[in-house]
């Protein structure tokens, strides 16, 4: 099999059932709980309305909504209702980051690593300024930034193994960059389900964007927003784990 003959995005598609099992809500425990130190801090008390766009499963969500009243964007009919069957409750609309608009206003807008298949400082841009529509002057807008150019070692290889009692996910994904002159790079993904004595083999291909540092805080501010970095340890993380929070101008 040749590059060009693997489907691209099939995880937000056809193997969206795929999702839970190579990265269980779990997992996002330690995670979202910097996320919430963040919207305390900067919220204050109280049960406040939250959006994220390009909420994805919702498994960072799920742990945040116990505090929050949420309502979430995602491209992917098949995200949405993942996200819906753990999240119930949930407010869900389906949309683009980029051009999305709910006519209202949230006290706190995030974006988790959907941010990542924004592939050019137009896309980045686009999506920072949806996420101004919605907050007031004084609202909060976190985004958490997979990688930047400078912390990200091409090329790249993960690889995890999952048991869910009779079943055996095994995920490998390998990160190359195709032209280093641009902001992109390409990643690509296989998963072995093991199951009742068989193997299941399936292949799919991500493109990401890749930008430094100062790219994201230059457009967070073109976008209307005072900028800071938070960083946090995370288990399993070789670096600091980066929240950027802007404040609505």
């Amino acid at each position: 099999m040749n590059l060009d003959e693997v489907g691209s995005g099939r995880l937000y598609g056809d193997l969206a059932w795929l999702m839970p099992l190579i990265s269980p809500p779990s997992d996002y425990e330690e995670e979202a709980a910097h996320w919430r130190t963040v919207l305390r801090e900067k919220l204050g008390a109280g049960r406040h309305e939250i959006l994220e766009l390009g909420a994805g499963g919702g498994f960072n969500l799920s742990h945040l909504t116990s505090d929050y009243d949420a309502t979430v964007v995602d491209l992917s009919d098949a995200m949405l209702e993942l996200c819906r069957k753990l999240n119930p409750g949930v407010k869900t609309h389906q949309g683009d980051m980029r051009t999305v608009r709910l006519g209202r206003t949230y006290d706190a807008v995030l974006i988790h690593d959907a941010i990542s298949y924004m592939l050019d400082e137009a896309d980045l841009l686009a999506a920072f300024t949806t996420a101004a529509a919605h907050l007031d002057p004084g609202g909060i807008f976190v985004v958490s930034p997979d990688h930047f150019k400078e912390t990200l070692h091409i090329p790249d290889l993960v690889h995890e193994i999952h048991d869910f009692g009779d079943r055996r996910v095994t995920y490998v994904e390998y990160t190359f960059d195709p032209d280093p002159a641009d902001t992109q790079v390409e990643a690509l993904m296989t998963y072995l389900i093991e199951e009742d004595g068989t193997v299941q083999i399936e292949h799919d291909r991500h493109t990401w964007g890749l930008f430094p540092k100062a790219t994201w805080i230059r457009l967070m501010e073109e976008a209307g927003f005072s900028v800071e970095s938070h960083e946090f340890p995370l288990t399993g993380l070789d670096r600091p784990y980066v929240l950027l929070v802007g404040t609505k101008r």
